[in-house]
């Protein structure tokens, strides 16, 4: 859906849309939608700046950053944005930006498709590091066998081989004593 300017100078805009899964795309491998991202919002323009105003709804399944294994996370998302348009002639990279305008997003032409916008809501609002639970052991670093599934059968007592020539040293040293 594309928000114009120019239908929003006129009328201010109910937006009540469904998008259904892999409609969208986020750019990510382990980022999948697997529910209908739902969106409930209102785009108007006030003094030269698209407004909207609005929450979504989605469902997505992520990679434990731990175990690798899958997990669903549930988004919802409340959402309040300013859009103002780039100034023309200027580079976005050559333009300085005041503290306020750190606040409002910009765009380039007759208006912005709501689509990239969600997008980057659904984006910020899920976690760095998705962990399938607090309690995640994760895999074991030699042999790769998940640890909440099953205790690995690697060494314990595995040493580094960087430190061979000092474990020689302490047996020298416990020899003459």
């Amino acid at each position: 859906m594309f928000l114009d300017v120019k239908d929003l100078a006129v009328r201010k805009l109910p937006i009540r849309k469904s998008y259904a899964p892999g409609s969208l795309d986020y750019g990510l491998a382990e980022v999948k939608q697997i529910g209908p991202l739902e969106v409930r919002a209102t785009a108007e323009l006030l003094e030269d700046q698209v407004h909207i105003e609005g929450k979504l709804e989605v469902r997505i399944e992520m990679v434990c950053a731990r175990c690798l294994e899958p997990l669903v996370e549930d988004v919802h998302r409340e959402f309040d944005l300013y859009y103002s348009p780039l100034p023309k002639g200027a580079k976005p990279e050559e333009e300085r930006l005041k503290y306020d305008d750190t606040e409002i997003g910009f765009y380039q032409g007759e208006g912005l498709f709501l689509a990239e916008v969600l997008t980057e809501q659904v984006l910020l609002s899920l976690p760095m590091k998705a962990i399938c639970r607090s309690d995640c052991r994760g895999l074991c670093s030699n042999c790769g066998a998940n640890l909440n599934h099953e205790e690995c059968r690697c060494e314990t007592h595995a040493t580094d081989p960087r430190l061979a020539p000092l474990a020689r040293l302490k047996q020298d040293w416990l020899k003459k004593q």
